[in-house]
């Protein structure tokens, strides 16, 4: 008759078997599922390298231009549609605004006539503080609605992001010209009234008796 406390024991190491067992022949998990997958890389239409925007030109299909570009005092001017002062806030946005032009694909095989790139809908011209000028056309909405198709100066198309074009086009409709202070009218109650003249030395007063009869 086999003892308890040896049955205890074969019990306790059929146990550790099986703990053994379970522990070496688990399921790994997967190496893709372990290793953190790397961030996608973002990438601009302009490079910070060129340095920041001296000129912006954008000009539409149909024919409308605005051109603002810095003075020698580096202020901002704008040369068309018309030569004024610029509005320095909405000059200097624009030239930020081109810096977070955002690539967001790189179709290959693109048909240019396909995207509106044929005869693009706008050409827009920059030129940065490095001295290098960049001309890019810029496309048709992509079907999506969220970029537009921009064919850049070394001919390669890409997709931009929406936000940032919508706000250079935004120059096209309202050029930033400075806006100027037009005087306010005086009000009535300040308006002086003009005196009665003074009649001259030997004219005929209005207060003299009219001659008896």
């Amino acid at each position: 008759m086999i003892r308890r406390s040896t049955l205890v024991y074969l019990v306790l190491l059929l146990v550790l078997a099986g703990a053994y067992y379970y522990l070496n022949n688990r399921e790994q998990p997967a190496e893709t599922e372990a290793t953190a997958e790397p961030a996608a890389e973002v990438s601009y239409l302009f490079n910070a390298e060129e340095g920041t925007p001296t000129s912006i030109r954008m000009e539409s299909r149909s024919g409308e231009i605005v051109e603002v570009a810095r003075g020698a005092d580096n202020a901002w001017v704008l040369h068309q549609p018309v030569e004024a002062e610029a509005d320095q806030a909405a000059a200097e946005a624009a030239a930020s605004q081109l810096t977070t032009v955002r690539i967001l694909d790189r179709p290959p095989d693109v048909d240019p006539k396909i995207v509106g790139l044929e005869n693009p809908e706008y050409v827009l011209t920059i030129t940065f503080t490095g001295g290098a000028e960049r001309t890019v056309d810029v496309g048709a909405l992509t079907p999506t609605q969220t970029g537009y198709y921009i064919r850049a100066d070394d001919d390669e198309i890409v997709i931009v992001s929406r936000s940032a074009i919508d706000a250079l086009l935004g120059l096209l409709e309202n050029p930033p010209y400075l806006e100027t202070q037009t005087p306010s009218p005086v009000p009535e109650t300040e308006t002086s009234t003009p005196l009665p003249p003074t009649p001259e030395a030997g004219s005929p007063s209005t207060e003299t008796a009219a001659p008896q009869p």
